[in-house]
């Protein structure tokens, strides 16, 4: 079953079951917002700015991307003004070196998440590796950033003329945060009413969440940060997550069997 479509600077954006489908080069409020899946696992990878010729936020950099990123990069005359890493994991973090490096501009990722950007390679198994070899016709090689920003829980900050609220948010990995913005996207916000946006990273997806049975995952863990963090979210925030399609809290809190029974 499938919603009304929803017109946005001449996307057209259809509903399925109350979630939005994936965002392509939709236009928020005085926010330019350019996601693309990553050629490994689907990663989505977040560019944000205030408008075209601006600076920019690229969230999430994952395997191949740096081809797709330049051009979007020069199409809309945008410049990096950081990097924001949700995780550590090898899918969101496997580019951040080179888009650092020609950007000059530092990578952001929460402390407990910092020991991972040494060789994220090393907790990736050899059958992925060697797949990444074939697919890309190149030897898989990691050099880690040289300039990092540590966050931490609770913490503001200000990039590219963004105010930025971080939400540290364990179980998927120790260090898994989510990004909180005040933009909504433009014309959107009378349509499903959402007031403000949240990347999720890893730990909320639409109709599901991360996994925690990965190195450094933990089930209890991620179990609080749903009870404490994500369902402390109001229902009127848009959710971008870091694989699959865009979604709502109030569609999550309705919905998601992984939230069913948790109180804040």
């Amino acid at each position: 079953m499938t919603g009304p479509s929803v017109s946005l600077e001449g996307l057209s954006l259809r509903i399925r079951t109350g979630a939005w489908s994936r965002l392509r080069d939709v236009r928020l409020a005085r926010v330019l917002s350019i996601v693309f899946p990553a050629a490994v696992a689907g990663t989505n990878c977040y560019v944000l700015a205030p408008g075209a010729g601006e600076e920019c936020l690229i969230v999430d950099p994952g395997v191949g991307v740096t081809r797709h990123l330049a051009e979007v990069l020069r199409e809309n005359r945008l410049r990096p003004a950081a990097v924001l890493l949700t995780h550590g994991h090898f899918d969101h973090v496997y580019s951040v070196t080179p888009v650092c490096g020609s950007a000059a501009v530092a990578a952001y990722i929460h402390g407990e998440d910092r020991y991972r950007l040494r060789d994220p390679l090393s907790a990736v198994g050899p059958q992925l590796i060697a797949m990444l070899e074939q697919q890309f016709g190149q030897k898989a090689t990691w050099q880690e950033p040289t300039d990092v920003v540590n966050l931490v829980d609770g913490q503001d900050i200000t990039l590219g003329g963004f105010d930025i609220n971080v939400l540290h948010a364990p179980g998927h990995t120790e260090g898994s945060v989510m990004f909180a913005l005040p933009e909504v996207p433009d014309g959107m916000s009378a349509e499903v009413g959402v007031r403000s946006t949240v990347l999720s990273g890893d730990v909320l997806f639409a109709g599901s969440i991360g996994r925690t049975d990965l190195a450094g995952g933990d089930g209890a863990a991620m179990n609080r940060s749903l009870c404490d963090v994500v369902l402390a979210l109001p229902d009127n925030m848009l959710v971008l997550p870091g694989h699959g399609p865009a979604t709502t809290m109030a569609h999550e809190r309705a919905t998601n069997p992984y939230l069913q029974g948790l109180a804040p």
